[in-house]
């Protein structure tokens, strides 16, 4: 592959990384590229990438390299080389639900109690008795479920769309599941027997649709009055407050509302489901229209080049071109 960039007076780039999903990535396309705003958006081809490519986007929207590590692996080179990536593969790698649940608290936002625990599996080159003389063991799974509670959730400290998460209504339950786990890192938390449940779809860190959502049939409701005006407030001032400290641009978080109190019980969610399914078509459009907005501003923006500084290279920066 040799990636070039066009020549001066060319339309910014928007580029689109997608899997197995339909409908959203062809409409939010068609959206930008209908508004002429100086800005095309494709999706992106890749072959065989060398450090001496030029990359011709401004902007790539990340959609499912959690799933296929070769596009993570690229997406890290094009934020160095200055693409603001959608969302940082950088902050994306780093993020767990542990870490979740610790910023949350550093932010002063509720969340459920949460333990962090050892594997059960590890790959073959892993010797008990060499390779973990760190663990304390045997765990002591009763004080997990002392500090904890019953019942309580677990769950993939690295996973999401609600795959591998088990209530757990005892200790036999727990130990069932955990004992099963395999490779996985899972945490276990507090289990929020919630009032109401609202997932937040959060774009470019200030658009945030506070959106009533039924956890156990998996469905968006488009009603806008089922809370009160100051817990909806509140709700999205926090979304706005853990987007902002994660560097995402594109996110969803759930909060759990119990006794008035909302509880974000999940916000690692860098690639939402945006199907027009399971939003329907007012948050579908909404998911299209802000994300068109965010990064048709990002493309035109005039960026200086990343520094090989600490901490620079979170957030992907434009190099200006001669």
């Amino acid at each position: 592959m040799s990636i070039q960039r066009a020549g001066g007076g060319s339309p910014r780039r928007i580029g689109i990384i997608v899997g197995r999903e339909w409908s959203w990535p062809p409409a939010f396309l068609d959206e930008v590229n209908r508004r002429n705003a100086g800005v095309v958006a494709e999706f992106v081809t890749l072959g065989t990438p060398s450090l001496d490519d030029l990359l011709p986007y401004d902007v790539i929207v990340d959609r499912i390299s959690h799933e296929v590590p070769f596009y993570r692996s690229f997406l890290k080179h094009a934020q160095v080389r200055g693409v603001r990536v959608i969302n940082s593969p950088l902050m994306w790698t780093a993020d767990d639900k542990f870490f979740g649940a610790t910023l949350a608290e550093a932010l002063d936002i509720r969340s459920p109690k949460t333990m962090l625990l050892p594997n059960k599996d590890y790959i073959p080159g892993i010797k008990h008795d060499e390779s973990l003389r760190n663990l304390a063991f045997p765990l002591d799974w009763q004080r997990v479920v002392d500090e904890i509670g019953l019942p309580c959730i677990l769950k993939d400290a690295h996973g999401g769309g609600w795959r591998d998460v088990y209530v757990c209504r005892s200790l036999e339950e727990l130990l069932h599941h955990y004992n099963t786990s395999g490779l996985l890192t899972m945490i276990v938390q507090e289990y929020i027997a919630w009032d109401e449940f609202v997932r937040c779809i959060c774009i470019g860190r200030h658009h945030i649709a506070p959106i009533k959502y039924d956890p156990r049939n998996r469905k968006y409701h488009e009603e806008t009055d089922y809370l009160p005006r100051e817990a909806l407030r509140q709700i999205v001032k926090q979304s706005r407050r853990l987007v902002r400290a994660l560097g995402y641009d594109m996110n969803s978080i759930e909060w759990a509302i119990r006794d008035g109190v909302p509880y974000a019980i999940d916000f690692m969610n860098p690639a939402p489901d945006f199907d027009v399914n399971s939003l329907g078509p007012k948050w579908f459009e909404w998911a299209v229209h802000r994300m068109a907005d965010v990064t048709i501003a990002m493309a035109l923006e005039d960026r200086d080049p990343p520094k090989p500084r600490a901490g620079a290279l979170m957030g992907g920066r434009r190099p200006k071109l001669g």
